[in-house]
């Protein structure tokens, strides 16, 4: 079956998954409205009760809609693991934003295809995507080879080639951040770059990154319900995701880098500069930084 132009093609996970984030999400709406009572995990990591509740409701969705499938939950839930099919879900990506009231969290869920050859530490295919906002009323969707999709309308990476104007992101842990050496790599991106954006939710970082919003987006220790969908969404709206060396990216290495590809070689060598220790090139002044822009205008194409 083809599409129409412009139409979403015929999917056959996401409508089933994109009904179940969108239920997830009214419930999250709910919450969110009505506040909830937090507790703590660990020192500063926030769970609330909608965390558990959504992921519950989302678990036994899958479990009707696509009953062989595995589910690999964030608060816990390990259904079926041995199955081909493994879905990544986060009910509530962006905890701490949800704790304090502020709008920027979503439901994350990844379906992974997984052969019976693979070992234990080998990824599978990313087969689906979607990802809701339901604080916007977003829902960002993918399956592989059939582009990424928001509310029904294709969308692409974005074109911006350099990263004195790229608009990027990245995010720190809830705890422990005292031994996370990102915020050395945060500085030096901020100088680097048109600006770097923190708003608190991994899974939002990679769908905007895929739609253009931003050009691009790091960060160290994720999980594989963090990353799964989003990592779908980028490369399917032809960007590129790999670890901060270039490599192969891995759902569980730890590093994510995603970027539009066109920056991407730019943003990987800075990092290899960064973790070599190197004297970094100096930063552009504003009217050098104005004059390799008109320069760069002014060049043939």
């Amino acid at each position: 079956m083809t599409a129409a132009a412009g139409s979403e093609p015929w999917f056959v996970w996401v409508p089933a998954a994109s009904a179940i984030a969108r239920e997830g999400g009214a419930r999250l709406r709910e919450f969110f409205a009505a506040g909830v009572e937090t507790e703590y995990k660990g020192d500063v990591d926030l769970v609330t009760v909608a965390d558990r509740t959504v992921e519950k409701l989302i678990r036994g969705r899958l479990r009707e809609a696509f009953p062989d499938h595995g589910v690999y939950g964030e608060e816990g839930t390990r259904d079926r693991m041995e199955g081909e099919y493994r879905w990544y879900v986060d009910p509530l990506d962006g905890t701490t934003n949800f704790a304090h009231g502020f709008p920027q969290f979503c439901v994350s869920l990844g379906l992974e295809r997984r052969s019976a050859s693979l070992g234990p530490d080998e990824d599978g295919t990313l087969e689906a995507a979607v990802i809701y906002d339901p604080m916007r009323d977003e829902l960002f969707s993918a399956e592989r080879g059939r582009g990424a999709w928001l509310n029904g309308k294709r969308f692409h990476v974005s074109r911006t080639a350099h990263l004195a104007e790229s608009l990027i992101s990245t995010g720190f842990p809830s705890r422990k951040r005292h031994d996370s050496p990102n915020i050395h790599f945060y500085h030096e991106f901020t100088l680097r770059s048109h600006g770097v954006r923190r708003a608190g939710s991994a899974a939002l970082d990679l769908a905007w990154t895929a739609c253009g919003r931003l050009e691009a987006f790091w960060e160290f220790n994720l999980n594989p319900w963090d990353t799964a969908a989003g990592v779908l969404l980028v490369t399917e709206a032809g960007g590129r995701v790999t670890d901060f060396a270039g490599g192969l990216f891995r759902l569980d290495s730890r590093e994510v880098l995603a970027s539009n590809g066109l920056i991407h070689e730019e943003l990987v060598a800075l990092f290899e500069d960064m973790f070599a220790g190197r004297d970094l090139t100096p930063i552009p002044t504003p009217r050098e930084f104005a004059q390799r822009r008109a320069e760069r205008a002014a060049a043939p194409k």
